[in-house]
């Protein structure tokens, strides 16, 4: 067509832009599915498991990337598409943008990030580069969020469109839990068939993919891209965007004016790189301050882990109550006048690292946290209007969200604290020198505080005690249930097979949860406070309690929601009284709490034990009772916090350009890195046994000391050497469950487990009240069951009775740990227990234990009975106490003693088996050159060994004809 000056215009419809990609899509995927059904058929439906007729339906990646011709076809469908789709992402930018507004900005990259990884996981197929092509494919997904999301926030007002969106967006982030579901199925189970449903799972993820994308037809019906040949009017070739009409513009304008959507509010003011910087700041202070609160926990711990009873140390928990001397006027003024060197003073824990000596970085640590937490009480108390008192608070909680995402990266290690190192896996000189500069960019750029006056708290109404109190509880739960991902699944975990959700991937899920529990009481503080809102709370917290698997997990989820939804109400209601007394007596209830969260294990080594032994359930109910009474003031005073008087009132200048958006931009970058991190640790379960022409199995027993070696390093990285170099394909882990306050909510077997290529059993949770026992195994859990056995008077005795698959002959394996030597009663109920178990098992059994019993006395000859049909691996070794190998229809080939080193107290002990050989071995010793070599213990452990590992008490290993 012409246009009024007789140049060549050439008109592109939007509608008709966002059909032609639509088409070219689908026709892509269909094509090479057709194609490939046709020609291949009984290829691509077969996986590393099955094939046809188990597995009938192929996989997307199977389909498009695997064979010719059917690759070829989807790449060249691919490749029509691309320019449609850089067309769609444009004009879409030119629908949503307005002057100064920055999420369509940041939709419009996202929009081209997707595309250009799209042709990454295309044209780099699986069978090319596997590494690379799931790069791009996880990263292509997990754009997917922003993009979706972005695209409903600026959405013109088209009520059709924005129905079909929802619809879309709904089914496709709904199909992914039972796409994990069904993969975990095909991958862990071996369901025959799991992959099939995956498939038809997965290829409705493209049909709601690109069917997101085709409803933008709806929007670009009165929308049109126009080329003009101007013959010099303008410059040849120069593109206009023209409305076909005034009516998307005025649509447009009505809806800038629409006050019912305050998210997208947020969105629309000029984005600010100084804003950003300034958030970015304010979050990682508060990953500091949860990494400082939660490492104390577990350096505490060490001493009386060693004196085996109260040390005195103790004492350092009171750190936390530094706010108390805010009550005196004196002090108040000099802290708010200098709050930067305050902030400074918490590095003391961030430097610990340099120091070996375990009472120094104690001291250190303990130091660091005095100074946090009356830095951040100070900072509550000053950030007095609402506005700011929002942001203050949404860094406090995206920081803890910080904290258990470094932690999900990690497998539950965060990598500044005092008990990490270059060595084991820390990042402690980079994470002290970003928390230097957060501190220079927010202290140090703006005016000092000028000195506070007492009167500048006037709240009135309720009670700043039962604020506290409230705010103590919420606290204490977010410490022990939220400072790491994996804490609330250990709660849930029973064993194999799973039945519930694992702690990689399904670790994510608790950070998305608290991320929608953050967002909540970000923008709806009114319904984080409401009664009903409660009441939800306390039925997730009871769910969590009482249930196992996946309905445990639910409440669990919805627990998490809640929590971090009430944070910022919390706070504020504190925050309206002096800070001495409420942020004092805060954290003077947040530690008596964790007292009673240790006291439930800890009560055989400590005063008053009895009150609170194996009552999880007590604390949990005290703890949301307590939740309960701070809400009960903030109902009664809605608006706290609005007479404190504000910061322009202190002498006040340089207010921060910063809003909730900004945080929202954090929370979404912390969610896609979770997204990240649970692709990248997905279990592969494709282990194998060191020696499987021999049909070996080598087997161990180590009590690891709650992993902190002797000088209180984290130590899983010097565990996973020993049993790597010894070769363990089965090792009972004991003194192995970390998921409390005092050991830093960690899990040890999942580093090892990973790192190790290994299927991993945690055992009884930490609401089961036990110090731990854990089973890795190179085979197959068939199935596990978790016991405790019988324990009147002193600690609990944990054991695992698994069955593994050993080159398809079943044997069980049955991991225990008894009770203390103070408490004879209860050793010989546990022997009976364990002695009927093993005898009830059919089939041929390997015991892993810690009995405390000498040899041929006592309770070892109800271990070694003939109701248990068990023999010991070496009934001639005289010097032993605790751990001991037991087994029964097995060949034994071997046994071995190797030294701890200083890794923890105890050795480790390691019997070498055969299976299914049809012999029996006797009682009669050989020598090492009569053995096969394949059948050898290691030989670097010989002599002195490396280092300080080696065979010792016969200094070198048994073998047995």
């Amino acid at each position: 067509m012409k246009d009024k000056d007789g140049g060549t215009v050439i008109s592109l419809n939007g509608k008709w832009i966002s059909h032609t990609h639509t088409v070219f899509a689908y026709l892509g995927f269909l094509g090479a599915l057709i194609v490939g059904v046709n020609l291949h058929y009984h290829k691509i439906v077969k996986n590393e498991y099955y094939g046809y007729p188990q597995e009938w339906f192929p996989s997307v990646s199977a389909t498009i990337g695997d064979r010719y011709p059917e690759r070829s076809v989807f790449q060249i469908c691919i490749a029509l598409t691309s320019g449609p789709r850089f067309m769609l992402v444009l004009l879409w930018y030119y629908l949503t943008a307005r002057p100064g507004a920055s999420l369509p900005k940041f939709v419009a990259f996202t929009g081209v990030a997707r595309t250009f990884l799209c042709g990454g996981w295309v044209y780099i197929t699986s069978t090319d580069d596997h590494d690379w092509h799931d790069i791009f494919m996880i990263s292509y997904l997990v754009l997917t969020l922003p993009w979706t999301l972005g695209c409903l926030a600026t959405s013109p007002v088209n009520q059709k469109a924005v129905k079909y969106r929802k619809i879309l967006a709904s089914l496709f982030f709904g199909t992914l839990v039972p796409l994990v579901y069904f993969f975990i199925q095909h991958k862990v189970h071996k369901v025959p068939g799991a992959y099939t449903i995956y498939a038809f799972l997965e290829w409705s993820l493209i049909l709601y993919d690109v069917g997101f994308d085709a409803v933008t037809a709806l929007d670009f019906e009165g929308f049109e891209l126009r080329l003009v040949d101007t013959k010099g009017g303008f410059n040849r070739g120069e593109t206009l965007v023209r409305y076909r009409s005034t009516q998307m513009a005025d649509v447009y304008v009505e809806n800038s004016k629409k006050d019912g959507r305050p998210l997208a509010q947020e969105f629309s003011n000029a984005f600010s790189w100084a804003a950003m910087i300034d958030t970015l700041s304010d979050v990682y202070l508060g990953f500091v301050f949860w990494s400082v609160l939660t490492s104390l926990g577990v350096v505490v711990w060490y001493f009386p882990l060693w004196h085996m009873g109260i040390s005195g140390y103790e004492v350092c928990i009171l750190a936390t109550i530094s706010p108390y001397l805010l009550t005196n006027s004196a002090v108040r003024r000099a802290v708010f006048s200098n709050l930067r060197f305050v902030y400074i003073g918490s590095l003391t824990t961030l430097v610990a690292f340099m120091v070996i000596t375990p009472e120094v970085r104690l001291f250190l640590t303990t130091t660091g946290l005095f100074f946090a937490c009356l830095a951040w009480a100070s900072n509550f108390s000053l950030e007095s209007t609402t506005t700011k008192m929002d942001l203050k608070t949404a860094a406090f909680s995206l920081g803890l969200i910080m904290s258990s995402v470094a932690k999900f990266a990690n497998q539950t290690n965060n990598p500044i604290w005092p008990l990490m190192n270059s060595i084991n896996g820390g990042w402690n000189k980079t994470g002290l020198l970003l928390t230097v500069l957060a501190i220079a960019r927010i202290h140090f750029r703006q005016p000092t505080y000028t000195p506070v006056d007492t009167t500048m708290y006037s709240g009135k109404g309720g009670s700043k005690y039962l604020a506290a109190i409230g705010l103590g509880g919420l606290l204490f739960a977010l410490h022990s249930l939220l400072s790491d991902s994996s804490t609330m699944i250990t709660w849930v975990w029973d064993g194999y097979p799973v039945k519930g959700p694992l702690a990689a991937p399904h670790g994510a899920y608790t950070l998305f949860a608290m991320g929608g529990g953050f967002l909540i009481g970000l923008l709806r503080q009114e319904l984080a406070t409401s009664p009903a809102f409660f009441a939800t709370g306390c039925i997730g917290a009871f769910f969590l309690q009482s249930f196992h698997g996946w309905w445990g997990f639910y409440g669990a989820l919805v627990l998490a929601v809640y929590l971090m939804a009430i944070v910022p109400s919390f706070i504020q209601s504190c925050a309206r009284y002096p800070p001495g007394s409420t942020f004092g007596t805060a954290f003077m209830v947040y530690n008596l709490l964790v007292l009673a969260h240790v006291w439930v294990v800890a009560y055989a080594f400590v005063p008053g034990g009895f009150l609170l032994r194996e009552r999880t359930w007590l604390v949990m109910t005290i703890t949301m009772a307590l939740i309960g009474t701070g809400l009960s003031v903030i109902v009664t005073n809605p608006k706290s916090g609005s007479h404190i008087k504000s910061r322009s009132e202190y002498g006040i200048s340089g207010v921060r350009r910063t809003s909730r958006s900004y945080f929202i931009y954090a929370l979404a970058g912390l969610e896609l890195l979770a997204v990240s991190i649970a692709y990248l640790r997905f279990p592969r379960y494709d282990y194998k046994p060191y020696h499987p022409e021999e049909k070996l199995v080598t087997a161990g027993i180590w009590t690891v000391h709650f992993a902190l070696d002797n000088d209180m390093w984290s130590s899983e990285r010097r565990m996973r050497d020993l049993i790597k170099e010894m070769e363990l394909d089965v090792v009972g882990l004991l003194e192995s469950d970390l998921q409390r306050i005092i050991m830093g909510n960690r899990d040890m077997t999942q580093f090892l487990a990973e790192d190790l290529g290994m299927y991993a059993d945690f055992g009884p949770g930490p609401n089961k009240h036990t110090w731990g026992a854990a089973l890795l195994s190179k085979f197959p859990i068939v199935n596990s069951t978790h016991h405790l056995l019988p324990s009147p008077v002193g600690e609990l005795a944990p054991a695992i009775l698994a069955t593994l698959d050993m080159y398809g002959t079943m044997v069980d394996v049955l991991v225990f740990h008894s009770g203390q030597e103070e408490d004879a009663e209860d050793r010989r109920l546990q022997s009976l227990g364990i002695s009927k178990l093993m005898g009830d098992s059919p089939r041929p059994l390997i015991l892993l234990s810690y009995l405390v019993t000498d040899p041929k006395k006592g309770n070892y000859n109800t271990y070694v009975s003939e109701e248990s049909r068990m023999k010991d691996i070496d009934a001639t070794d005289w010097d032993r106490w605790c751990e001991y190998i037991l087994y029964r229809d097995l060949h034994r080939v071997g046994y071995a003693r190797v030294s701890r080193s200083s890794i923890t107290d105890t050795e480790l002990q390691v019997g070498k088996f055969v299976v299914g050989s049809g012999k029996q071995s006797t009682e009669e010793q050989i020598d090492e050159d009569e053995v096969r070599e394949g059948l050898r213990f290691p030989p670097q452990f010989r002599g002195d060994g490396v280092r300080g590992h080696r065979y010792h008490v016969f200094d070198k290993p048994r073998y047995f004809r």
